[in-house]
């Protein structure tokens, strides 16, 4: 039986770099759609690009076929260059935010992901999509 074709949209915000930040991911599964989002009171927006993609990572229910799209070259260069060489020098104490990226590591070893990258605010439907959601993450952090 094949695994299923997900797609993945994600971005990060921060309010102030650090500050509170949010993030947001859309899901789609053929015409299936789910958006996902939450906020930190402290944090980064490297932080946050992350959250996103761990999040939607783990809100899958099975192994899955999935193409994530991201604006984050931090996040898109991390899992497909620098990773590896992380693992293999045993993660070496000086990588910024190695708690998320070891999360990450784990996650997509239970799927199959490629990973995309798009430009951010340029138009990309999903990707201003994610970027409402990853606001509304960080406004969930302050009272009204």
């Amino acid at each position: 039986m094949s695994k299923p074709a997900i797609e993945i949209f994600t971005d990060g915000a921060c309010s102030g770099n650090p500050g509170p930040g949010g993030w947001g991911a859309i899901l789609r599964a053929g015409a299936h759609e789910k958006e996902l989002f939450g906020g930190e009171p402290d944090t980064t927006n490297n932080r946050m690009e992350m959250m996103a993609v761990i999040k939607a990572l783990e809100a899958l229910k099975k192994s899955s076929r999935v193409d994530l799209y991201t604006d984050s070259t931090y996040v898109q260069k991390g899992v497909s260059e620098w990773m590896s060489g992380w693992k293999a020098k045993g993660w070496p104490a000086k990588i910024k935010n190695q708690d998320l990226w070891k999360r990450i590591d784990v996650l997509v070893a239970q799927h199959e992901v490629k990973f995309h990258w798009v430009r951010g605010h340029d138009g990309h439907p999903e990707n201003e999509r994610a970027d409402v959601l990853a606001r509304a993450g960080i406004a969930t952090l302050t009272p009204s």
